[in-house]
């Protein structure tokens, strides 16, 4: 597909709603802001099919042994690395599980590169190195005709990995996107700043994505993120709050126990509820694929 003009796209058109925005007072930006912002909800919503796909198709590759990558440049790419390093302390997914790719590399984190986002070979290039058939690929580009992006999501999927595009052009489409999900949002407050209500877009998809893949994938229990891993004070705290709610042990049970599951939530509510010990609790939750739910129902 024929690149578009820049000021065809959605993500670089005047918003009449802020037209004067340097004359406006501090009151009047930050409503109008505001008020921009309220959009981008709705038009994540109108994407709900979409996304339902998106989930299906994470959830299956993960659930035969795939991984989950990220791709992007910019704010996206920045997006990309946010999803992918808060998955393993929230879901106990290992690093190696869900991965970002970001045009320019590491450095271009924190420092612009100039150019990267502009070639589409090494973005092929990239996902060629890292991901193998049977892989998942997200590639998240506000414009939807980033060429990095699309350079890899054309790759991976002659690679036959299973691939979505997030962007917020809806008339945008990809040879190498199985699933687009393209919320509307409209133009931005400051024309062509997509880190704004695309931004916003992009991580409620991808919130989304990874929370109902994990949860498909037996990562929650009820509501609660029973497969956290404890990396730090916050999360033991957080471990022992959800042990006392599940269990229905008090404050100065929940630590002896979390000790004796040796620090896995899952396994000590399922020792606490069903008199199991250790091993027992371990090969009870093996054995019914990771899911606490079907652990606790299953008969002695």
């Amino acid at each position: 597909m024929a690149r578009r003009p820049q000021g065809l796209l959605p993500t670089e058109r005047p918003n009449p709603a802020s037209r004067g925005l340097d004359t406006r007072s501090i009151r009047s930006i930050v409503r109008v802001i505001n008020d921009e912002d309220a959009r981008v909800a709705r038009a994540v919503r109108a994407q709900a099919r979409a996304i339902e796909a998106g989930v299906e198709a994470i959830a299956a590759s993960m659930a035969r042994g795939g991984r989950l990558f990220f791709v992007g440049a910019g704010t996206s790419g920045r997006l990309g690395i946010l999803e992918a390093a808060e998955c393993p302390p929230t879901f106990g997914t290992p690093p190696s599980l869900i991965r970002a790719i970001m045009a320019g590399g590491p450095r271009a984190v924190f420092c612009a590169k100039e150019g990267a986002e502009d070639d589409p070979v090494t973005g092929g290039r990239r996902i060629r190195a890292a991901a193998r058939r049977g892989d998942a690929v997200v590639g998240v580009a506000a414009s939807g005709v980033t060429p990095f992006v699309r350079g890899a999501l054309l790759q991976a999927r002659r690679m036959g990995c299973r691939t979505i595009l997030v962007t917020s052009n809806p008339g945008t489409s990809i040879h190498g996107a199985e699933i687009v999900i393209a919320p509307g949002v409209g133009p931005e407050v400051v024309s062509g700043s997509t880190r704004m209500k695309c931004g916003t877009a992009a991580k409620l998809v991808l919130n989304t994505l990874t929370t109902a893949s994990m949860i498909r994938l037996g990562k929650v229990y009820d509501n609660y993120m029973v497969d956290l891993r404890i990396t730090n004070a916050k999360l033991e705290r957080r471990a022992l709050r959800i042990l006392g709610h599940l269990t229905g042990l008090p404050p100065r049970r929940t630590g002896a126990l979390l000790r004796e599951a040796g620090g896995s939530v899952k396994t000590g509510i399922l020792m606490a509820r069903r008199g199991l010990g250790r091993a027992q609790a371990r090969r009870r939750l093996a054995a019914n694929g990771g899911f606490l739910r079907r652990a606790l129902e299953e008969r002695p």
